[in-house]
This record gives C-alpha cells, sequence and structure tokens, in this order.
C-alpha cells in the first residue's frame, strides 16, 4: 500500500535534513551524458537536483547498450531520450568544441560535471573553470571499481587520455592543484572495451561528489 506520508524524495530528506533544499535549489551542468554522465545525471535526478542542463551531440549507438541510460533508442539523439525519460532537464544538442567551452557562460551554474571525452574540450574547461569543475578521467577498460578514485590529477598514472591532458595543461602553463576521478587499474585492453560496473560508478562517484559539494556547511 502506498504510504502517503513520504514523497518521492522522502529518503533523500531523512539523509540532508534541511539542507536537501539547497540540493534541489542548485544548478549543475553535465557535459557529455554517456556511460559516465549518464548515470551521474540519473543519480542527481533522483536525489532531487531541479535545475540540470545536459550538453551532447551523439546519437546512440547499439555499442552503448552495454552501459548507457537510454541505449536502446539506438539511432536517436542522447538529449532527446535523455529529455523524456528525466523530465524538466534542459537539454543542449551541441558538439562540445573549445571554441565554445570558451566563449560559454558558466557562471549561473554551482557545478560542472565534465564527462568530456576529447582532449583539447576538457583541457580548455579545466582552464577556465577548475574551481567548479568535477572531471572525469578514462573509465574504458577496465573491470575493477574498488581501483576508482578521487586524486589530484598530477598524481594519476595507468590512464593514456588523463597523461595527455596533463601535458596540454602543462604545455599551457596551467599548474593548478585539481581533482580528477580516476582509476588507477591497469587497462584490460588495446581496443574499447568497457563494462558498467566501471563506467556506471564513474558516474555514482560524480554524483556525490556535487552533492556533497552542494550540501556542505
Amino acid at each position: 500500500m502506498l504510504d502517503l506520508k513520504e514523497d518521492r524524495f522522502d529518503r533523500v530528506k531523512k539523509i540532508f535534513g534541511n539542507r536537501f533544499e539547497k540540493l534541489k535549489n542548485s544548478k549543475i551542468i553535465i557535459l557529455g551524458v554517456g556511460g559516465v554522465g549518464g548515470v551521474a545525471l540519473d543519480a542527481l535526478y533522483r536525489s532531487g537536483v531541479q535545475n540540470i542542463t545536459i550538453v551532447d551531440y551523439d546519437k546512440f549507438d547499439i555499442s552503448n547498450q552495454n552501459r548507457q541510460i537510454g541505449s536502446d533508442r539506438v539511432g536517436e539523439k542522447k538529449v532527446d531520450v535523455l529529455s523524456k525519460l528525466y523530465p524538466n532537464i534542459v537539454a543542449m544538442d551541441l558538439k562540445l568544441s573549445k571554441e565554445w567551452v570558451e566563449e560559454f557562460d558558466f557562471s549561473s551554474y554551482d557545478l560542472i560535471l565534465d564527462a568530456i571525452d576529447d582532449i583539447s574540450v576538457k583541457v580548455a574547461l579545466i582552464q577556465k573553470e577548475y574551481k567548479k569543475t568535477i572531471s572525469s578521467g578514462g573509465s574504458a577498460k577496465r573491470v575493477d571499481p574498488l581501483k576508482i578514485e578521487y586524486i589530484s590529477i598530477w598524481k594519476t598514472y595507468n590512464d593514456k587520455f588523463l597523461r595527455k591532458i596533463k601535458q596540454n595543461l602543462k604545455k599551457s602553463g596551467f599548474n593548478k592543484e585539481f581533482k580528477v576521478i580516476f582509476s588507477s587499474e591497469e587497462p584490460k585492453c588495446v581496443d574499447m572495451g568497457s563494462f558498467i560496473g566501471v563506467t556506471g560508478s564513474f558516474g555514482l562517484l560524480m554524483a556525490s561528489l556535487a552533492v556533497q559539494k552542494i550540501v556542505k556547511d
């Protein structure tokens, strides 16, 4: 029987108490809504965040179905499908670029969740908005979520993608302290194999970090 004393976010409110309003009223933008960003979106939406913007240009492919929410709609735009699954989010159907990041006004957002897989775009974002960005390193080719950490980007290893990010940041003169979500696990394959146990864990950690930052006293 339905308990009318409870509402959709009752269990969340029990954890955060009067800080739930802060969470509900926060404004978050997610750049990239694939295996990591899509799970982060799901977790934040279910936790009561009412102002979420997603940015992506891709369409769902059959190879996404092992890990991405909404990927049963092969051939459809990710932002279109996710807008139907998560009513009232703001969807921006555009291809992320270095130029867009440099020109876009992020000032109204409390946090930026970076699930970008393009090196130049990621570097531009970190340079511009490192203080309120939560970034993900590579989540593919790995099977053990216990190897996931949130540490200084300068201390990461076993991640070719983050290695290139670090190289480009250094070349640009960026030397600030900046944390990223990364896995210390050595890749298990050469090609782009992926396992939802890890990609999903990256997304859940990203959402958890965002919530903790928002409700922090």
